[in-house]
């Protein structure tokens, strides 16, 4: 079943991402299904802590990134916004290089609020961090 309340694509995607966050932590979103949207991130001197691994926050930031961006295509912008309410994230494994990618789905699409699942793995498909993205869906 298709999620989708607006058109949503990568390049319409990328052109709201401009001199954000996003941008600075190099975030690409990379696929859309009919009830999920991908993005990955690099493991760099942008996203490591000082040993050398991910940062724990930077886990939040991808999740947050593409549950949000997710959350946002399925309301009626012209009427609705989506922020972040809550986020709760469980770390599995480390990684120090290359990149990580996350799947968002969600669990719940309600009038008031969404509850969106995001696994990000490493570029074996081994599980990096499991996160559940709550979303307050508010009036303009």
């Amino acid at each position: 079943m298709r999620i989708w309340y607006a058109d949503i694509t990568l390049p319409a995607i990328a052109a709201r991402s401009k001199n954000t966050m996003i941008e600075l932590l190099g975030i690409e979103f990379t696929d859309i299904g009919d009830d999920y949207l991908t993005a990955r991130m690099p493991v760099d001197a942008r996203t490591k802590q000082p040993i050398g691994i991910m940062h724990g926050g930077a886990s939040c930031v991808l999740a947050e990134t593409v549950g949000s961006t997710a959350a946002n295509f399925c309301v009626d912008i012209e009427k609705s916004y989506c922020v972040g309410l809550d986020i709760n994230t469980n770390h599995i494994r480390s990684i120090r290089e290359g990149y990580v990618s996350a799947l968002a789905k969600p669990f719940h699409l309600g009038r008031t609020t969404q509850v969106w699942g995001i696994e990000i793995t490493n570029e074996k498909q081994q599980l990096i961090s499991v996160n559940r993205l709550t979303m307050a869906v508010l009036n303009r």
